[in-house]
C-alpha cells in the first residue's frame, strides 16, 4: 500500500511539471512615430514541447520589415525540493507604420502539439514625425562635432506641465490636475520636487505605480517621452478665482561631458563620456474659475455635488422593549464622498440613540472619486408601543442637469412589545425637566436599601509586596529605556558609523530593484541600477561622497580599509563590466545573471570584514 501511495505522489509531481500552463503573449510599444522602426515581440512560455508555425495577421498601414528573429531561454526553480522548468520562445518582428493614427494588431497564433494558442490584441498609437526638430537636431549635432562643445538640455527639450481637466467648475465639483514631464534628453531622476499647494481645495491624490514608464507623446508638433509624476482630484471649497501656484523641481539630466582636449580620429570608436547635471524646472500657475451653486437650495442639502444614490434597510420592524434596532443607510455615487455630511434620522423621543457607525470606501481615479458611504444608526426603544420613523432625505446638486435633486428612503413602522419581565410596560412620567417629558421605565429605578449594614474585614492590596512591585517595575523599565536611548543618540551622532550600518541595507534595496529589471530583461536599467548599488555601497562603507569616488582612487581607499586584493579585483571587475555593458549592451541573459551573483557575493564578503 505504501509503495502504491509513493508511486502516485511521484507520478503527480512529474505530471505537475509536465503539464505546466502554456501562455502566448504579445508586447509592443504603446506609441511610435510614423516612418520609424519598432519591435513587436511574441513570447511563448511552455514546459516541454516547443511551439511552431507562428502566424501574425496583416494590418493595413503597418509593414513587417524583418522577422521573425527567434530566441529561447530556460529557467529552473527549486522550491522545497520541487523542481520546475520554464522555457520561453520569443519571436521578434521589426515593423514600421506608414501614417499616423490608431492601429490594432489582431491576435497572432502558434501551434504547440495538437493545440493552437492565440496571443492578446495589441493597440499602437502612431504619432506624426517632427521633421523640423529632427533637421535642427542634425545641424546641432554637426556643429557640436566640429566645435567639440558640450550638449546641454534647453527649455524646449525638458519641461513639466500642470494640466487641469477643467478651468471652470462649481463649488465642490471635482476636477483632475496632472503634473507631466516631457523630455527628449536622458533624465536619471529628481532630487527635489516641490509641487504647488492646493489652497482653497480639498485634494485626493491618485495612487500611481512606483515604476513609472516613459511613453512617446506628440506635443505641439514635437515628439517627447512623457510620464505622469502626480495626479490629484481637487474639490474647490469657495466660489471665485482660485489660483494654483507654480511648482519647482530639480531634475538630474545626463549630458555629454565637455572634452578637455582636442578631438582625435580614435574618439569616433568609443562612446562619449557623460555627466549628470542638475536642471531646475517650473510648472506654470493655473487659475480656476469656481462658480457658486444656484440658490433655492433644498432643506436637506448639505453641500453634496455629483451623482448619488440612496438606499436604506432596517434590522427589524417588530421587536421588544430594550432591544436594539439598526437602520443602515448607503450613499453611493461619484463626488467628494468622504466630505458628505451624514443624513439625519428623527427617532421618537422615547428611543435611546447612539453614535452612528460610518464606513467609507472610495476609489480615486482620473474619472473622479467614486464609492460608497455606509452609516449605521443604533437606537433602543425603552417602552412598548407603535412608532413611526419618518423618511430620510438627502439632496445634492446634479452636474449633468445643473439642478438640485432630492433622494428619499422608505418610512418605517415599528411595533415594540413589552420586554422580558414586563419591562417597558409601566412608565413613570416626570415633567418640568429641561421643558421636556422624561420617561423612566421600571428597570431604570432602584430603591435605596435601608436598615442595618454588616461590615466585614477583608484582605487589602495596599502595602503588600505586589503593591510595591507596581512602582518598582516601571521605575526599572524607565532607567533601562533611558540608557538605551542615550546609547542610540550617541550612535546617531557618529555619522560615519551610521553610514556604514546603512550601506548593506541601501545596497540590498537597489539590488532588489536590479533583480526586477533582470527578470524583465530590461538590460540598460539593470546595469544602471547595479552601478548605483555598487557606488552607493562603497560611498557609505568608506564614508566618502560618491562625487569623490572614481575607479582610480577606489582601489587605494579599499586597501586602506583593509580589503584584500582578490575582493578589490572583484569590485573593479564588476564596475568595468557594468559600465561597458550599459553603453555597449552586448551582454546576454546569462552574463547579467553572473554579474548579479558576483555583485551580491562581493558585498557579502565586504560585510564580513
Amino acid at each position: 500500500m505504501k509503495r502504491k501511495l509513493l508511486f502516485l505522489l511521484i507520478f503527480a509531481a512529474i505530471a505537475g511539471n509536465g503539464f505546466a500552463q502554456i501562455s502566448f503573449k504579445g508586447t509592443a510599444p504603446r506609441a511610435v512615430v510614423a516612418g520609424q522602426q519598432f519591435r513587436v515581440i511574441y513570447t511563448l512560455t511552455y514546459s516541454e514541447e516547443r511551439g511552431k508555425d507562428i502566424l501574425i495577421p496583416e494590418t493595413n498601414g503597418i509593414q513587417v520589415l524583418f522577422g521573425p528573429t527567434v530566441s529561447t531561454s530556460m529557467m529552473t526553480n527549486i522550491v522545497n525540493g520541487n523542481r520546475t522548468t520554464t522555457n520561453t520562445l520569443s519571436h521578434t518582428y521589426v515593423m514600421m507604420a506608414e501614417k499616423e493614427g490608431e492601429y490594432t494588431l489582431s491576435p497572432a497564433s502558434i501551434k504547440v502539439g495538437n493545440s493552437e494558442y492565440k496571443s492578446n490584441e495589441l493597440k499602437i498609437t502612431v504619432l506624426p514625425p517632427d521633421q523640423e526638430v529632427t533637421a535642427a537636431n542634425t545641424n546641432a549635432q554637426a556643429s557640436q562635432q566640429e566645435s567639440g562643445s558640450q550638449a546641454k538640455a534647453s527649455n524646449g527639450e525638458i519641461f513639466i506641465r500642470m494640466i487641469v481637466s477643467k478651468s471652470s467648475v462649481y463649488e465642490n465639483e471635482g476636477f483632475l490636475v496632472s503634473f507631466k514631464l516631457y523630455t527628449t534628453v536622458d533624465v536619471t531622476g529628481f532630487e527635489n520636487m516641490k509641487f504647488p499647494e492646493f489652497e482653497g481645495f480639498v485634494a485626493q491624490e491618485i495612487e500611481l505605480p512606483e515604476n513609472k514608464q516613459l511613453q512617446l507623446e506628440n506635443y505641439q508638433g514635437r515628439n517627447y517621452r512623457s510620464v505622469v509624476l502626480k495626479q490629484s482630484i481637487l474639490f474647490p471649497q469657495r466660489a471665485g478665482k482660485i489660483n494654483i501656484g507654480q511648482g519647482k523641481y530639480e531634475a538630474v539630466v545626463r549630458e555629454v561631458a565637455q572634452q578637455q582636449r582636442s578631438r582625435s580620429f580614435f574618439d569616433d570608436f568609443f562612446a562619449p563620456a557623460y555627466t549628470n547635471v542638475k536642471k531646475t524646472l517650473t510648472s506654470q500657475a493655473v487659475s480656476i474659475d469656481v462658480k457658486p451653486l444656484p440658490g433655492n437650495q433644498p432643506a436637506a442639502f448639505s453641500g453634496a455635488v455629483g451623482d448619488y444614490k440612496l438606499s436604506s434597510t432596517i434590522s427589524a420592524t417588530s421587536l421588544k422593549a430594550n432591544e436594539p434596532v439598526t437602520i443602515k443607510l448607503t450613499l453611493s455615487g461619484t463626488g467628494n464622498i468622504k466630505m458628505l455630511k451624514n443624513p439625519e434620522i428623527v427617532f421618537p423621543n422615547d428611543f435611546e440613540i447612539y453614535d452612528p457607525k460610518v464606513d467609507v470606501n472610495t476609489k480615486v481615479s482620473t474619472n473622479g472619486v467614486s464609492g460608497t458611504k455606509t452609516i449605521e444608526y443604533y437606537a433602543v426603544p425603552r417602552y412598548a408601543g407603535n412608532f413611526t420613523i419618518l423618511s430620510i432625505q438627502f439632496s445634492y446638486f446634479d452636474l449633468n442637469s445643473g439642478s438640485y435633486k432630492t433622494l428619499s428612503t422608505n418610512t418605517y413602522q415599528l411595533q415594540v412589545a413589552p420586554g422580558e419581565g414586563g419591562s417597558g410596560e409601566n412608565a413613570t412620567i416626570v415633567t418640568g425637566i429641561n421643558k421636556e417629558d422624561v420617561r423612566f421605565v421600571g428597570a431604570d429605578i432602584r430603591h435605596i436599601k435601608t436598615g442595618h449594614f454588616n461590615f466585614q474585614k477583608g484582605d487589602f492590596f495596599f502595602g503588600t509586596f505586589e503593591y510595591w512591585l507596581w512602582y518598582i517595575i516601571p521605575f526599572v523599565l524607565f532607567i533601562a529605556l533611558f540608557i538605551i536611548y542615550r546609547k542610540q543618540v550617541a550612535e546617531n551622532a557618529n555619522i560615519a558609523l551610521m553610514r556604514t550600518k546603512k550601506a548593506n541595507r541601501a545596497a540590498s534595496k537597489r539590488l532588489k530593484t536590479a533583480n526586477k529589471y533582470l527578470q524583465s530583461k530590461q538590460h540598460e536599467l539593470f546595469y544602471d541600477e547595479t552601478l548605483k548599488a555598487i557606488w552607493g555601497y562603497l560611498s557609505d562603507k568608506l564614508t566618502i561622497p560618491v562625487a569623490n569616488l572614481t575607479k582610480d582612487n577606489v582601489e587605494v581607499e579599499l586597501l586602506n580599509y583593509g580589503v584584500n586584493e582578490t575582493l578589490i579585483h572583484e569590485f573593479m571587475d564588476i564596475l568595468n563590466t557594468a559600465e561597458f555593458a550599459r553603453f555597449a549592451p552586448t551582454q546576454g541573459q546569462g552574463d547579467m545573471d553572473e554579474l548579479y551573483q558576483k555583485t551580491v557575493h562581493a558585498i557579502n564578503q565586504m560585510e564580513k570584514l
